[in-house]
Parts: C-alpha cells; sequence; structure tokens
C-alpha cells in the first residue's frame, strides 16, 4: 500500500513510520472515534472506506467527506497539547488502517529529525482539502457541487468508470456539497433523465461520466 503523503520521506524513513504505526481493524458501521473524543492517533487508512462528520448548531449531523485507501484522518492528534478530535469518523465497510500514535511520531522526531517532512506534508494536504472546499462554498453554485461530488465518489469508488455504484444516499451527498436534500433530488433527477447516472435507494450508478464532468466545469 503506498500513501502519497510519505512520498516526501527518504526510504528509511518511511520504513520507520509504518514500523512504528499498529493496524487496526474494523467493522462495517464501527465508529472510529467520536467528535470531541481527546485525539492521540492519526490514521493511515489501508483498506476500506470511511465517512468524516461533524456535528451542526442545530443537532445535525453533516458528511463532510469519504476517504479511502492511501488516504488518511486525524492528522491533528500529531500536533499541539491534548488535542482533540474535529469529527466524528466511521468505518463505511470493512477498514483497515495503520495507526501511529503522537507520543511515537514525537519519538520519531526527535531521533530522525527528517521524519518532520512527513507532518508538513499531512498538514500541508489538509490545508489543501480545506481551502478547497472553502472556494467551492463560496464560488461555486449548488448544482455544480453536487455534480462534483457525485465525480470524486465516482473516483474514490471505481476510478471515476461507468458502472461505479456510490452506495450513498441523497442527503449523505447533498452534506458533502454543503446543500439540501432537495437541492441534490432535483440535480440527480436531471442528470438521470441525461442517462449520467441511475439512482436507487440509498445508492446511485455511474452510467456515462462524461455528462457530469462537462456539466461540473
Amino acid at each position: 500500500m503506498q500513501w502519497p503523503v510519505l512520498a516526501e520521506l527518504p526510504e528509511d524513513d518511511r520504513r520507520r513510520v509504518l514500523q512504528a504505526a499498529r493496524r487496526r481493524r474494523y467493522a462495517r458501521h464501527e465508529v472510529i472515534f467520536h467528535e470531541g473524543d481527546p485525539g492521540d492517533t492519526l490514521h493511515l487508512i489501508a483498506q476500506g472506506r470511511v465517512a468524516v462528520a461533524v456535528a451542526t448548531p442545530m443537532g445535525d449531523t453533516t458528511t463532510l467527506t469519504v476517504l479511502g485507501a492511501g488516504q488518511f484522518f486525524g492528522e491533528l492528534a500529531l500536533v499541539g497539547n491534548q488535542p482533540v478530535r474535529t469529527a466524528t469518523v466511521t468505518a463505511l465497510e470493512p477498514t483497515e488502517t495503520l495507526a501511529l500514535r503522537q507520543q511515537q511520531f514525537d519519538e520519531l522526531r526527535r531521533d530522525h529529525p527528517t521524519i518532520d517532512r512527513f507532518l508538513v506534508a499531512v498538514l500541508a494536504e489538509q490545508v489543501k482539502r480545506l481551502s478547497t472546499q472553502l472556494l467551492e462554498a463560496l464560488f461555486v453554485d449548488a448544482e455544480t457541487r453536487v455534480l462534483r461530488r457525485l465525480l470524486d465518489l465516482a473516483q474514490e469508488y471505481g476510478e471515476g468508470l461507468p458502472g461505479t455504484t456510490i452506495p450513498l444516499t441523497q442527503e449523505d451527498i447533498a452534506t458533502m456539497a454543503g446543500t439540501t436534500r432537495p437541492t441534490t433530488n432535483r440535480v440527480l433527477r436531471v442528470a438521470e433523465a441525461a442517462g449520467a447516472i441511475r439512482t436507487a435507494r440509498g445508492k446511485s450508478e455511474i452510467l456515462d461520466p462524461s455528462i457530469l464532468i462537462r456539466w461540473a466545469k
């Protein structure tokens, strides 16, 4: 398994990081940690997928993103004193991670200072992800955001190929796009009428991604 955030490290340092991590397995729908929990572990996803969600001021739950193999979560556990989880992460399917505790990482950094490149890469990737989401929220209309989330999910679940099934509800897609379920439903109906997707209860199948790509520009 390859993790892009480890790519900047020399081979010896990559090996040290992976050797320090501990393999953990989670069942489908198992909560890995809750928003507000103490955070002391970064997770590198080896297989499976997780949903990252937060509570809104109104008491609802909003799904921010879906992450899969090669990605990571819990990065704030590696910085600061007594960090707190800022989101709830749940396994969407049987999932396996490599978990790196803050104490172990601090020891690696002390003995091998070049490992700081890993921390920089992790934080830079998260800043990039959040910046993209903020720019979309400010300058991209809701309909286009829905289409882009569909394309992101199609890439995650099937490399964007026709026939890819996205096993998420319209409510999940709506919260990821930062819009309402009625808006999402309307966009999906138009896409279905155009032959781009096929919807069913709790899932959507990608039929012609080229249509979505053209509309999402």
